[in-house]
């Protein structure tokens, strides 16, 4: 691929990039929505029952396992060149990431904290969410930033089926060996995984607001 740089080819294709980056954004960030509400309830059932902790582990780790294109074409016969094809897998992988985090953030809830909720009248849900969630964010929030960079990531992979996104810049470079558009996309990911991780960590932080108070104090 012979270099060939065109400033001009940004400025006269701003609308196709803004498309293709609100397009990838809504394919990166809607499985991580999606698995982040079912993890929550799976992660709670597996501390409320420990048995089945290490079937839902092995299955999802399992699923994570499997090659992203391999499922994109195989959901193409149910699914069609939708977002959905892109959208179920990557939830899939968001889960397998998710799930570990939310029982290991729940875990780590000091049981003289919990034993504390209970003796002032807490009732579980009300300790679940004032007291045991409050104090797993940041654990559920690594892998949430684990798990929205990969998405980010893998939805240019979508692109070889036919599903829009920035990865779409990079098949049009290769077809047309032309490298503008190839570049500015790897720039645009790149920047889209930083500001959603830079997001992710302000969101942290308004959510964990005490951990600041302990910074100063210390």
């Amino acid at each position: 691929m012979t270099w060939d740089w065109r400033w001009s080819w940004i400025g006269s294709h701003v609308d196709l990039l803004a498309e293709l980056l609100t397009q990838h954004v809504y394919l990166a960030l809607l499985p991580v929505l999606l698995g982040l509400a079912i993890s929550l309830p799976l992660g709670l059932c597996c501390v409320r029952w420990p048995r089945i902790y290490p079937l839902v582990l092995a299955v999802t780790s399992t699923l994570y396992a499997l090659p992203s294109l391999a499922l994109f074409v195989v959901l193409i016969k149910y699914t069609g060149f939708s977002g959905w094809t892109v959208i179920i897998p990557l939830t899939i992988y968001t889960l397998a990431v998710l799930v570990r985090n939310v029982v290991d953030g729940l875990r780590s809830v000091p049981e003289h904290v919990r034993q504390a909720a209970v003796a002032m009248g807490f009732s579980p849900v009300r300790r679940l969410v004032q007291v045991d969630l409050p104090v797993a964010v940041p654990v559920v929030f690594a892998g949430l930033r684990v798990a929205t960079v990969a998405n980010i990531s893998l939805v240019s992979i979508g692109a070889l089926i036919g599903i829009s996104g920035l990865g779409q810049l990079f098949v049009d470079g290769i077809q047309r060996n032309f490298p503008t558009p190839i570049v500015v996309g790897i720039v645009l990911t790149v920047a889209l995984a930083v500001l959603a991780d830079a997001v992710l960590v302000l969101l942290q932080r308004v959510l964990t607001p005490w951990s600041r108070t302990g910074k100063a104090r210390s």
